[in-house]
C-alpha cells in the first residue's frame, strides 16, 4: 500500500512539474538545441573535413606517404600503419594498422557528413551559403566513400545520420557505391564556386569535385575493373582542364616549393589536406623524412628515373653507371636525397644518416642541404598533403584518351606539358608511339611525376600489374637485397575487411579469400 501511495504521489507530481522536465541540459549541446545557429552549423562541416586528417584516410603521422611503401618506390621497415604486410602479401584481417583503421575512420567521416545533411535546414541561415555547406559535404562524402570501395570493394552505403539500425546492414554491391559517390560528386560540382579567398580558401571547389570524379572513373575503367568507358574518363578530366582558365589552375613553375608550406595552395593545386600546428594535430611529414626514414626510397625508384634528356638509362648515351646520380630527370634532385649530396651540412652516405636503403625523399620534407635549428617532431608538420593537382588531371585525361581514341595530338601535349615543367630536354616524347608505347610512357611518368606522393599504389593496383611489379626482391642504393616481397592476385588487390568490424555486424561478408 505504501509503494502504490508513492507511485501516485510520483505520478502527480510530474504531471505537475511537465514544464520543468521538457528542458534541455544547459551545459552542452543535444541533438534538439544543436541545430539552431549558423555558428553551429559551420562547426559541423568543418567536423566533416577533420577526418581527412584522420590516421586512417589522410592525416597520422604520415599515412599517405607510408603508402608509397606498399609499391616497389619504397620499403618501411617498421610496418609503420602495417603497410608493410601489405607490401609482402601476409596481411589479414587482424595484423595491418591501415586496414584496421581506414575502414571506421572513413564511416567517421560519412557519419558527420550524413549529420551536417540531416540536420542543416533546420537552421536559420542564408540558403547560399546552406547550399555550398550541403555541396561540400557530399564532396566529402564522395572523398570518404572512395577509400572504401577502392579498397575494400562494395561497403554497406549509408546516406543518413547515424543510428543502431545501420550496425547491422550487409554490403551493398561497389558499383552501388561507385554510382553513389558519381551523384554526390556531379551535385556538388553543380553548386561549389570555382574558387574562394581569405580563410575559406583549402574549402572543396566545383574543380575539386570535377577532378575526384575524373579519378573515380580513372579507377573504374582501368584493368581492375573495366566498368566504365574510357571516353567518359577523358571528358571528365577534359572537364577540369577547360575549367582551368577560370579556376586559375596550371601547373607551378617550381616542382620542389610545389610541396612546401611557404608555396601551399598554389595554382596547381586542387584539393589538398590543410594541416596547421599547434593550433590542431599536424602531421610528422618532415620527421618521418629527416629521421625515421620509414618511407625510405628503393632502388628501384631510382631506376626508373629517366636521364635529363628524357631517355631511360637503358637508352641514354649521358649514364654512367660509374656515377648513376649525375645528368638525371631535374625532379631526381628536387625528389630524392642520395649517397654523395650534402644533406643539412652534412654529405650523405649509403649507411648515414638514411642506413636502411642510403635514399630518403625530399619531397614534402622542408630540410635541403642547408643546416637547420628548425627539427619538428611528431605532428608538428603544416606541410598540407595535396590529394588532387593539376599536373595529375592532365595524365588522367592523357591516359583516358590514349585508350579511347589512341596517341592523338591531345595525349602528346597534356604529357608533354608535363614534361616541360619537369625540365626535360628535349621534352617532348617521340612521334609515332603506338598506343602500347603510349600507355607505357604515360605510365612511366606518372611513377616519376608522383614519386612520394602516395598514388602509385592505386596506379599498380587498377593497371593490374602489381602482380608483376610486387613479386620481387627489394634493393639498396648498394644494390644489397632487403627482402622478397609477394603479391597473390587471387587476394591482394583487396584489402579485407577489419575482423572488428565483422565482430559488430554478422551480416557482413568478408572478401574472398581472406
Amino acid at each position: 500500500m505504501k509503494t502504490l501511495i508513492l507511485l501516485l504521489i510520483t505520478a502527480a507530481f510530474l504531471a505537475g512539474c511537465s514544464d520543468v522536465l521538457d528542458t534541455y541540459p544547459n551545459d552542452r549541446y543535444t541533438q534538439e538545441t544543436y541545430w539552431t545557429t549558423e555558428a553551429n552549423a559551420v562547426a559541423a562541416l568543418s567536423g566533416c573535413y577533420a577526418m581527412l586528417r584522420a590516421d586512417g584516410t589522410f592525416g597520422g603521422d604520415a599515412t599517405p606517404l607510408w603508402e608509397e611503401t606498399a609499391t616497389p618506390n619504397a620499403y618501411n621497415y617498421d610496418n609503420s600503419m602495417g603497410f608493410n604486410v601489405i607490401a609482402q602479401g601476409v596481411q589479414t584481417a587482424v595484423n595491418s594498422g591501415i586496414i584496421n583503421t581506414r575502414y571506421p575512420d572513413s564511416y567517421r567521416g560519412i557519419g558527420r557528413c550524413n549529420t551536417l545533411l540531416d540536420n542543416i535546414d533546420k537552421v536559420p541561415m542564408d540558403d547560399a551559403l546552406k547550399n555550398r555547406m550541403k555541396a561540400e559535404a557530399k564532396f566529402l562524402r564522395a572523398v570518404y566513400y572512395s577509400l572504401l570501395e577502392m579498397y575494400y570493394g562494395g561497403v554497406p552505403l549509408i546516406l543518413k545520420a547515424p543510428n543502431l539500425d545501420q550496425s547491422f546492414l550487409p554490403r551493398n554491391t561497389r558499383q552501388e557505391v561507385v554510382s553513389q559517390i558519381l551523384k554526390d560528386l556531379d551535385e556538388a560540382a553543380a553548386v561549389l564556386p570555382v574558387s574562394y579567398t581569405g580563410n575559406n580558401i583549402g574549402r572543396a571547389t566545383k574543380g575539386a569535385a570535377l577532378a575526384f570524379k575524373a579519378r573515380v572513373l580513372l579507377f573504374e575503367a582501368s584493368p581492375l575493373n573495366n566498368t566504365a568507358n574510357w571516353t567518359e574518363v577523358a571528358a571528365a578530366a577534359k572537364a577540369v582542364i577547360d575549367l582551368a582558365p577560370t579556376a586559375g589552375y596550371d601547373l607551378y613553375a617550381n616542382y620542389r616549393n610545389l610541396f612546401l608550406p611557404a608555396y601551399e595552395n598554389n595554382k596547381e593545386v586542387i584539393f589538398d589536406v590543410q594541416f596547421m600546428a599547434p593550433e590542431q594535430d599536424g602531421n610528422s611529414f618532415d620527421l618521418i623524412n629527416r629521421q625515421y626514414n620509414t618511407n625510405a626510397p628503393l632502388r628501384d625508384l631510382i631506376n626508373a628515373y629517366p636521364m635529363k634528356d628524357g631517355l631511360s638509362i637503358s637508352e641514354s648515351p649521358l649514364y654512367n653507371p660509374a656515377s648513376p646520380y649525375e645528368n638525371r630527370d631535374p625532379r631526381f634532385y628536387q625528389t630524392i636525397i642520395y649517397p654523395g649530396r650534402v644533406f643539412m651540412g652534412n654529405v650523405t652516405t649509403p649507411t648515414n644518416p638514411f642506413k636502411l636503403t642510403g635514399y630518403s625523399f625530399q619531397k614534402y620534407n622542408i630540410y635541403d642541404e642547408n643546416p637547420s635549428s628548425n627539427i619538428l617532431n611528431t605532428k608538428q608538420s603544416e606541410t598540407n598533403y595535396i590529394v588532387l593537382r593539376y599536373a595529375d588531371i592532365l595524365l588522367m585525361y592523357a591516359e583516358a584518351q590514349n585508350e579511347a581514341a589512341g596517341p592523338d595530338v591531345n595525349v602528346y601535349n597534356a604529357v608533354n606539358k608535363v614534361r616541360q615543367r619537369a625540365g626535360l630536354n628535349p621534352f617532348a616524347l617521340p612521334l609515332g608511339l603506338s598506343k602500347e608505347q603510349m600507355r607505357e610512357a604515360i605510365r612511366d611518368e606518372r611513377r616519376i611525376e608522383f614519386a612520394g606522393e602516395g598514388l602509385y599504389y592505386l596506379d599498380i593496383r587498377r593497371w593490374k600489374t602489381a602482380e608483376t611489379v610486387m613479386n620481387a626482391t627489394v634493393y639498396t642504393s648498394e644494390n644489397a637485397p632487403i627482402v622478397t616481397r609477394s603479391f597473390t592476385a587471387a587476394k591482394d588487390y583487396w584489402w579485407p575487411l577489419p575482423q572488428a568490424e565483422l565482430d559488430l555486424n554478422e551480416n557482413l561478408e568478408q572478401n574472398e579469400p581472406y
